[in-house]
């Protein structure tokens, strides 16, 4: 049994540099790409997965009254986050019994083109839908998946190039909620993780034919309704190989990215063998460095993914903790520090910095009582940190490279009906906020 303690083993600061993500080079989305830079986040936590965005100069007030550029209803329910490439948002939601995906027009906010992508199946959960993963991008396609287990491929221009089920071609699901795993892009596969009390398997789809490339059991040891999972899996670089990283049902698994083979496991992260330890909040990388949050987030794990490659387990663990975590935001990492949104009964709004070498808190933020909880996941976005409530007010805290930042704004808007669970995206010098029933494009500009 893991020792509840902090636990802190030697780690050196030179194995976080020049490590990387795969997710950077294998989307196609480099200086050949066509879209600018600051129209870019391809996928739910960004081009490297890590929750932080590209430029310093965001908005940080805003209200419904100003410093909105647009506002649109939304015609469907979904939770998706939008991502974004050239001059277009896209995002899913459910209408009319069916699956919707949409490209939104970043400039207008218009709808410029929508595709049905199978029958909507939702709302397990007062929270859920049938739309909860986030879709990806290679800035020529489109990615979408859906709880209904519909998975298809969707040009930038709305025509739909391949479409799959992939609980009829592998299994019901059997989650006892509604789906939340997003899907990962890789060099030319779209990787899809189903963790559930059942057949649970790693899966890889090339992204030009919707062909199975590979595909691995997961079929581990945890009871019940921990052996579901509703995290994202990460590219990651390990020993300079391409490899997918896999949290959930009480395990962190690293895959091959070619090939899918299981080159290294570590367990433990529910000793006592608790029943609903089911994941929500996905780990996040900085280098070979993994953090995976744990036990409804009363636990937080980082762990070198290179020690535990090579068969270390338990020795590849560099800390750990017991006093804080995070049960359903997902950690952002910039600069050697891991952003944590405590979201428990006893951490409710804590805000936490730590050293990802250590797990030393650098400070703590707390955001102010409330019976709103946090679903969404923060984002690092210039010297600021944004965390939005599920009644869509969003704090700023910063600035980052103060000794010991502070709320500086809070944010609220009009449409504060539960539940807000989208995260908050950049886009170009403005942010995206889905709502419950809207989608808003905020600069904090006065018309």
């Amino acid at each position: 049994m893991r020792k509840l303690s902090l636990l802190c083993r030697s780690f050196t600061a030179a194995s976080l540099i020049g490590c990387g993500f795969a997710a950077i080079g294998s989307l196609g989305l480099g200086t050949g790409s066509a879209c600018a830079a600051d129209e870019l986040w391809p996928q739910w936590r960004g081009e490297a997965q890590n929750g932080v965005a590209s430029g310093d100069h965001f908005p940080t007030q805003w209200s419904e009254e100003t410093g909105v550029d647009w506002k649109v209803k939304l015609p469907g329910s979904g939770g998706s986050t939008p991502v974004i490439v050239g001059p277009h948002a896209f995002l899913t939601y459910g209408a009319d019994n069916k699956n919707h995906l949409a490209a939104v027009n970043l400039k207008s906010g218009k709808t410029d083109w929508t595709v049905e992508l199978g029958t909507d199946r939702g709302n397990k959960h007062r929270k859920g839908s049938g739309s909860n993963p986030s879709a990806v991008t290679d800035g020529k396609h489109v990615y979408a998946y859906f709880r209904s287990g519909d998975l298809a491929c969707v040009d930038t221009d709305g025509n739909v190039k391949w479409e799959l089920n992939l609980q009829e071609k592998y299994g019901e699901d059997t989650l006892w909620w509604d789906l939340g795993t997003s899907p990962l892009l890789t060099d030319n596969a779209i990787v899809i993780a189903v963790m559930q009390s059942g057949p649970s398997y790693v899966v890889a789809i090339d992204k030009t034919t919707g062909d199975e490339l590979w595909r691995t059991e997961r079929m581990l040891d945890a009871p019940e309704e921990a052996a579901q999972s509703y995290a994202t899996p990460l590219n990651v670089t390990v020993d300079g190989k391409a490899m997918i990283a896999v949290m959930g049902a009480d395990h962190l698994t690293l895959h091959n990215a070619k090939n899918g083979k299981q080159v290294g496991i570590l367990g433990g992260f529910n000793p006592d063998g608790e029943k609903f330890f089911r994941s929500i909040s996905s780990p996040v990388a900085l280098g070979e460095i993994i953090v995976c949050p744990y036990a409804r987030g009363a636990t937080l794990t980082t762990v070198n993914m290179k020690m535990l490659a090579a068969g270390k387990g338990d020795e590849s663990i560099i800390w750990f903790r017991d006093d804080l975590g995070s049960d359903v935001p997902t950690p952002a990492v910039q600069n050697g520090n891991v952003y944590l949104v405590g979201d428990g009964k006893a951490n409710r709004g804590q805000i936490s910095c730590l050293d990802i070498e250590t797990g030393k808190a650098k400070w703590q933020v707390q955001l102010p009582k409330s019976r709103q909880g946090f679903s969404s996941s923060p984002l690092v976005a210039g010297n600021h940190l944004y965390v939005t409530q599920e009644d869509a007010v969003t704090y700023v805290i910063g600035p980052l490279d103060a000794e010991n930042p502070a709320i500086v704004a809070t944010n609220e808007l009009g449409d504060n009906e539960p539940f807000t669970v989208a995260s908050p995206v950049p886009a170009g010098d403005s942010l995206l906020i889905r709502t419950h029933d809207y989608l808003y494009r905020v600069s904090g500009k006065s018309k």
